[in-house]
């Protein structure tokens, strides 16, 4: 496809209004937003801990870490908490395809901080949370236990000849 064209895009703090696009933030009971109902249309929710490393992605020359797909599941929802260390979150909505390069547009970057969750929306497009400095993260996870047969993956290097370089 020819030379790879990376995009900036600069991880900014999460928030509920920011995050409403892709999911929510878990919030305490009674509080307005606390609306993160977990969907398992397989029936098969599964709780447990996961790990990403910075060496599972490639970086730029600068160091930036370089997001050249999404994954997403259409089957259940998925929460994800860094319990360790900061994170960053690439995420776009569920309901772009990839198939046009304008989609990419409404891909966004977030700062995860560590003991705070995100819930992503049945079908959200996302990528990591991998460690916002440092080698590893530990996350805690809730998600559909056939995530492996319901992995939709976005190639946005290979398809869309781009890259988002996230700092």
């Amino acid at each position: 496809m020819g030379e790879l064209r990376t995009i900036t895009i600069r991880a900014e703090p999460v928030s509920h209004e920011a995050f409403a696009p892709f999911g929510v933030l878990p919030s305490d009971e009674g509080d307005e937003h606390d609306r993160a109902d977990l969907e398992f249309t397989l029936d098969d929710g599964h709780v447990n801990f996961i790990a990403h490393t910075a060496d599972e992605v490639p970086h730029t020359d600068a160091g930036a870490p370089r997001c050249e797909l999404l994954n997403r599941h259409d089957t259940h929802t998925q929460t994800l908490m860094p319990v360790d260390v900061d994170g960053i979150v690439v995420v776009a909505p569920a309901a772009l395809d990839f198939s046009d390069p304008a989609h990419l547009d409404e891909v966004r970057a977030f700062v995860l901080p560590r003991l705070a969750a995100v819930h992503l929306h049945r079908g959200t497009w996302h990528w990591g949370p991998y460690p916002r400095s440092g080698r590893s993260i530990r996350l805690f996870n809730v998600q559909g236990s056939g995530y492996r047969d319901d992995n939709g993956i976005a190639w946005l290097a290979r398809d869309l000849g781009a890259a988002f370089a996230v700092v």
